[in-house]
């Protein structure tokens, strides 16, 4: 048997997520050496302790300018500044995972998309919901008819006040455009070959207002060129309760049927008397648990891994992490203007 090529990673940001990243990278077997640009000491000290990489540092730079790497995972915050480096690994021709989103405005998505295009490299985002087999089943269910012609979507989704002080922390970014971007990824991509052509948005604030302008939370409502209405709903301001605890519920009628997703993560609960009543696996990226993780991040970095070494196509394109980009935008806009948006635009910046 050939031996399998093995390919060099560099994991830029080991955070929370990238942390994750880059520990699916240490037990792929695929690849060889694995790099790490953190800036944080304790967490440089904490990621070596826990996967021994290749190398560790401080300038990102230093693993874009190595030409003996041939991938990057780019997962470093605040989301807003990741451009500038999914700009240099592309122009360094390294393929490029990076977290939501690719750019701040589609005129420089539609830049590093043909960059990526014209260099004959991978470029994929982190939407993990492809990779849940409850939603990779809605998605086939959808697509295979078994409910007619879907109607109508519904999608409410909810994170802890803690989790959305983290995320507004960060970054100024909306509800709907760096949360609810994976539900509107993964509804898009179940309702193809439909194309969203008019979103409307309302936002609503009463807790997180009163200290900044971050709203508690975002309605989107997506008309798709067939008639088919989707409704998704993101807010951030559940009580505590359970660290970076998220839950979800998904409802889709069809002609002939209905799918539903109780995406809350109740199954398994934990009650002490301590505590009280926790769930253990709440979390929406996953945890390690044991000998296995919970959540889908890593079989979703193992995809990437395989796509470059096996020139497959990747789960999430650019094209449709774009039209992503575009509703979320176009729901910002809804909710300046107060009227309905209508898509495709022609005035994006």
């Amino acid at each position: 048997m050939a031996k399998l090529e093995q390919i060099n990673v560099g994991v830029i940001g080991v955070g929370w997520v990238g942390g994750i990243r880059a520990n699916a990278c240490a037990k792929n077997p695929i690849i060889d050496e694995l790099h790490i640009a953190e800036i944080n000491p304790k967490r440089q000290q904490e990621i070596k302790e826990e996967i021994n990489p290749t190398r560790i540092t401080d300038d990102w730079r230093e693993i874009i300018n190595d030409s003996s790497i041939d991938a990057v995972v780019i997962s470093m915050t605040p989301e807003t500044e990741r451009f500038p480096i999914v700009l240099a690994a592309l122009e360094a021709k390294k393929h490029v995972f990076v977290e939501k989103p690719i750019a701040p405005t589609i005129a420089e998505t539609e830049q590093a998309l043909s960059i990526a295009k014209d260099n004959n490299l991978k470029m994929t985002v982190g939407y993990s919901r492809r990779f849940d087999p409850r939603y990779a089943y809605i998605n086939k269910a959808l697509k295979g008819g078994l409910i007619g012609d879907p109607v109508t979507c519904l999608i409410s989704r909810n994170s802890t006040r803690e989790l959305g002080l983290k995320i507004t922390g960060r970054s100024k970014m909306s509800p709907a455009s760096i949360a609810g971007v994976h539900d509107l990824d993964f509804v898009l991509w179940a309702m193809q070959p439909r194309k969203p052509v008019k979103v409307y948005s309302q936002t609503a604030g009463k807790l997180f207002s009163k200290h900044s302008d971050t709203p508690d939370h975002q309605w989107v409502m997506i008309t798709m060129d067939d008639g088919t209405t989707i409704t998704v709903g993101i807010g951030w301001i559940l009580p505590i309760g359970y660290p970076n605890y998220v839950q979800a519920f998904i409802e889709i009628i069809g002609t002939d049927g209905s799918l539903t997703i109780d995406d809350s993560h109740k199954d398994i609960q934990l009650n002490t008397v301590e505590h009280g009543i926790r769930y253990p696996l709440s979390s929406m990226p996953g945890e390690q648990i044991d000998h296995v993780f919970a959540g889908s991040m890593y079989e979703e970095v193992n995809h990437f891994i395989n796509a470059i070494v096996f020139d497959t196509p990747v789960m999430v394109s650019a094209e449709e992490a774009k039209l992503v980009m575009e509703v979320y935008s176009a729901a910002d806009l809804s909710v300046e203007l107060g009227e309905p948006v209508s898509l495709p635009r022609n005035d994006f910046k």
